[in-house]
């Protein structure tokens, strides 16, 4: 035990310096050829010695050289430059995949974006007369073409649409909702701590799977605002059920001049059913039943970038852009103009499984997603090497987003199992490739679903397994 101490009396003693170590020229070219400033190159040479001589303290490390010391920096200093952005390869089987960025933008979205991104745009500018102009008005006119609506407008998310439309048209009033509406989105996000945060008071009628006309009607009172309704996008409520439709809705609240809100959650701008899918409420439906107001999000099925849309009534629309949040909660000149893209793709809808990434992959045929399974499985044999077992097998995919739920899309997947190493290691293995290839877990397997996967070699990892 003495003779361990004083051996780690010795190395910590031996230690250069912080100072020392920032005055050696072979740590002045790493930096400068990594391009870290002195602050990162100071950080990385605490952070070195930090390590080291914990390791020290542990018994751990028994010898230390300066080439250990130099390369610890050195990657410390890159680790500190690299970006934290990493691409990531969709096989997991969820189309729109919350934790990975949801809906993959089409190509003339992203054009849209790098124009935007590389100058300036007309994001408040009237070209025609030189004046300042209304940044919604780069997509305003889509909107109201493709749905009906009188008026629109963008804020940064649909949670953002509900806070600004409630605070608007009902602050201090009361927002009569359905009990089986009143729906939690991710991250224990409420609809209930929304409408108290837009300053509105709740009132929830009829039970949790069954409301009548009459329990809205019953509800209005002299401090009735508008009536909410929620389309339960994220989840189903079957059996012994009942729910007021929209229309009726609107019929119970112009008899007493109050507006009908209606939140779609996903966005669907055209009716899926033509494609194979199941349907959903269109926007342009629900503006057409007499909703004053219509939102929805333009990441899910609308298949944009992060936006929430605002639609409806011109009088109700103008009012939410005069309220002080849209500053806090408006879109950038980056979503404006990939949404703009996006919503133009829509002026054709016979093109749209080919040009619109998040409907492509729900429409995706089966025989093209298995063509793509059986390549992967082949250059997957090759790469991983011996101990591994490959198949093809059928499987199931979801939309996900809080979009179609309850329904599932036949698939193909590819299943790697490894006669020594369990699943989870391997689901790592592959998430920790270059790009990261993010698969599933399911029954003792580790699985690649090519649904959303359009070049097979993409699912094959960088890099060599060990087992």
């Amino acid at each position: 035990m003495e003779r361990a101490i004083d051996d780690s009396h010795r190395l910590l003693r031996g230690l250069p310096s912080v100072d020392e170590l920032l005055r050696d020229d072979e740590i002045r070219r790493s930096a400068a050829l990594c391009g870290a400033s002195t602050v990162i190159a100071t950080e990385a040479v605490r952070g070195a010695l930090e390590d080291i001589r914990g390791r020290i303290l542990s018994g751990a490390l028994h010898e230390v050289t300066i080439d250990d010391i130099m390369g610890s920096v050195a990657a410390r200093m890159k680790e500190a430059l690299a970006s934290r952005i990493r691409r990531v390869i969709n096989a997991s089987g969820t189309v729109l995949h919350t934790n990975i960025g949801r809906a993959i933008l089409s190509n003339e979205a992203v054009e849209a974006l790098t124009l935007a991104a590389e100058g300036c745009i007309n994001l408040e500018m009237d070209i025609e007369n030189g004046e300042r102009g209304e940044r919604d008005c780069l997509v305003e006119g889509l909107i109201k073409r493709l749905t009906g609506a009188e008026n629109a407008s963008i804020v940064n998310n649909n949670a953002a649409a509900v806070l600004i439309t409630l605070n608007t048209l009902a602050e201090g009033g009361e927002v009569i909702v359905s009990r089986g509406e009143l729906i939690e989105i991710g991250g224990s996000f409420r609809l209930p701590d929304i409408i108290k945060k837009s300053g509105c008071v709740l009132k929830e009628v009829g039970t949790t799977n069954r409301t009548h006309p009459r329990d809205y009607a019953t509800a209005i009172t002299e401090n009735t605002a508008l009536i909410f309704k929620a389309h339960t996008s994220n989840y189903r409520i079957v059996g012994f059920t009942a729910e007021v439709g929209l229309k009726e809705l609107v019929e119970i609240g112009s008899a007493r001049s109050i507006p009908v809100v209606e939140d779609l959650g996903s966005g669907s701008l055209v009716d899926l059913t033509r494609w194979g899918l199941p349907r959903e409420p269109v926007a342009g439906e629900s503006i057409a039943s007499g909703a004053g107001i219509v939102l929805f999000s333009g990441d899910k099925l609308l298949g944009g970038p992060q936006a929430g849309v605002i639609a409806g009534r011109k009088d109700l629309v103008d009012r939410i852009r005069k309220n002080p949040l849209k500053r806090a909660l408006r879109a950038d000149k980056l979503t404006l103009s990939a949404l703009e893209a996006t919503l133009r793709l829509y002026l054709n809808e016979d093109t749209l499984p080919r040009t619109l990434p998040v409907l492509r992959h729900m429409a995706r045929p089966l025989s093209e997603i298995d063509e793509a399974a059986q390549t992967a499985a082949a250059l997957l044999g090759d790469s991983l090497g011996d101990g591994f077992t490959i198949e093809v097998e059928d499987g199931e995919s979801v939309v996900g987003g809080g979009s179609l739920p309850g329904h599932n899309l036949k698939t193909r997947v590819v299943s790697i199992t490894h006669g020594t190493t369990g699943p989870e290691r391997i689901f790592r293995y592959f998430l920790n490739s270059d790009p990261s290839i993010l698969g599933r877990v399911s029954k003792g397997r580790f699985i690649l679903d090519m649904r959303t996967v359009e070049r097979p070699g993409d699912v094959v990892p960088a890099g060599v397994f060990v087992p």
